[in-house]
């Protein structure tokens, strides 16, 4: 059963940075696509990043030129640098692994704030 554990979320100002982690357990083979969501409040849970295995990336609009999704199969972790963050940005963030595009997997998530 793969495990994904997130960890790196807080309370930021506007404009500022925050990266995100999650580390994969369980994992027999490595993990193909992986991505983030996030949901923000009352809000539904969306993809808003999606790595695959050949390192093609994709991103929401909202997202594209702020957040960067990397990973270290070595480490069997996941990162979400986020950069500029806005108010709007702030959500609860969730690692996932993807199957056929599909979040079959995902973390307890992690919290981010943005606010002065």
């Amino acid at each position: 059963q793969v495990q994904l554990v997130e960890s790196g979320g807080g309370l930021v100002q506007p404009g500022g940075s925050l990266r995100l982690s999650c580390v994969a357990s369980g994992v027999d083979e490595g993990l193909s696509t992986v991505g983030w969501l996030r949901q923000a409040p009352g809000k539904q849970r969306v993809l808003i990043a999606r790595l695959y295995s050949d390192g093609d990336a994709y991103y929401v609009d909202s997202v594209k030129g702020r957040f960067t999704i990397s990973r270290d199969d070595t480490k069997n972790t996941i990162y979400l640098q986020m950069n500029s963050l806005k108010s709007e940005d702030t959500a609860v963030y969730f690692c996932s692994a993807l199957i056929g595009g599909v979040p079959v997997y995902w973390g307890q998530g992690t919290q981010v704030t943005v606010s002065s």
